[in-house]
């Protein structure tokens, strides 16, 4: 299937669209995963890193490019995001679980400790999750970034959580 025909992509039609982190960058830690396919545009991502981590460029209309040895997964560029396509992903979180972090745009905020059901892209419950991390500060303009532990098999799935 593709995303014209769903609306959404598979991790392997993303993967062919964007370079993805490889393994060794997942086992240094928390890192951005770019999902960003629509070539409009668009660059708060690429002004939002201080680290210069992020790369679109000329034309403005490029996909954007993540340099993972320079990424940090600190996060600021999920909430600048207008089209809610990266996310922090640390597949070395725990021996057993990895975190995601995702923008969530809706009311309430979710509390840490609440224990949600994790969706994938299509909006399909894959696994609980458990909120871990929730960063609001005033320059994300109104775009928490909420941070879930799943299952670490799950890390290329889950991109956010059921609203509750």
């Amino acid at each position: 299937m593709s995303m014209i025909n769903t609306g959404f992509l598979e991790y392997d039609e993303l993967a062919e669209m964007q370079k993805m982190p490889t393994d060794e960058r997942y086992a240094k830690g928390p890192v951005a995963v770019i999902e960003c396919v629509q070539e409009i545009p668009c660059n708060p991502c690429e002004a939002a890193c201080k680290l210069g981590a992020i790369k679109i460029g000329e034309p403005i209309t490029n996909l954007p490019i993540l340099d993972g040895d320079k990424c940090i997964g600190c996060g600021i560029c999920v909430a600048k995001c207008s089209g809610l396509a990266i996310f922090i992903v640390n597949k070395v979180y725990s021996a057993t679980t990895a975190t995601i972090a995702f923008p969530y745009e809706y009311s309430p905020t979710p509390d840490v400790g609440l224990v949600v059901e994790a969706v994938n892209r299509r909006g399909k419950m894959i696994c609980d999750g458990k909120v871990v991390k929730v960063m609001n500060p005033l320059s994300f303009d109104h775009t928490p970034v909420v941070t879930i532990e799943i299952p670490k098999e799950y890390a290329d799935e889950v991109r956010s959580m059921r609203r509750g």
